[in-house]
């Protein structure tokens, strides 16, 4: 007589435990591509806006109408614009007031930008943990269920006088399945992580690039 050994069977058949683990990973799994592809396009829109902004930045045209445009679009400024409305706004300020002289002018500048910038650094990083602690920890869970799968097998055949291959052939495969569900869902998150933090940080390195240049100009007005 054949044993069904198809992976719903599996499932289905295995452990309270075991399905307990696969349950667990199937859920850190679909979770994890969610914020994949949530973090792909908010990288993309990053790169968009940054490129969009720049453009616009290196045009030649008036700073003053550039910060009125950024202030009053209807969606909140984010990346590189965010940091521009409040180098600006905090330039404008500053600059009414008396007995300020350049150089404690331009550092007020700096660090309201770099507290916009501090922000976007948040915003970018955000749901990068989770996927490195999915691929850190994913493979142990499923090994958990693997071991614990394999152990009940053995304790089993402790009750028979004669084990055959077919006795212990369902439970060792049902065990294994833990263990390819927990690298199905740690081996995209480790790869996305590693993509995603190069792009965060790549991004990083442009809007800081972005501050220093701005920064540059705004020191060339006041003197």
């Amino acid at each position: 007589m054949s044993t069904d050994m198809s992976i719903l069977h599996l499932v289905t058949g295995a452990s309270a435990v075991v399905q307990v683990v696969m349950f667990i990973l199937v859920a850190i799994s679909v979770t994890s591509w969610t914020m994949i592809f949530h973090k792909w396009k908010m990288l993309g829109d990053a790169r968009s806006e940054a490129d969009a902004f720049e453009k616009r930045f290196w045009s030649g045209g008036d700073l003053a109408v550039l910060y009125k445009e950024v202030a009053d679009a209807p969606d909140e400024a984010r990346g590189m614009a965010d940091i521009f409305e409040a180098g600006f706004k905090e330039f404008a300020r500053l600059r009414k007031q008396s007995g300020n002289d350049p150089q404690a002018l331009i550092e007020g500048v700096q660090r309201c930008m770099r507290v916009a910038l501090s922000r976007e650094m948040d915003r970018l990083e955000m749901n990068l943990a989770f996927l490195a602690t999915v691929g850190s920890t994913s493979p142990y869970v499923g090994l958990f269920g693997t071991v614990w799968g394999i152990m009940n097998s053995f304790r089993a055949l402790g009750n028979v006088h004669q084990a055959t291959l077919a006795m212990v052939a369902p439970g060792i495969a049902e065990a294994l399945v833990a263990t390819a569900m927990g690298l199905f869902a740690a081996i995209p998150a480790v790869v996305t992580y590693n993509r995603y933090s190069n792009d965060v940080e790549r991004l990083i390195n442009r809007y800081d690039n972005f501050l220093e240049e701005f920064s540059s100009i705004l020191m060339r007005q006041v003197h």
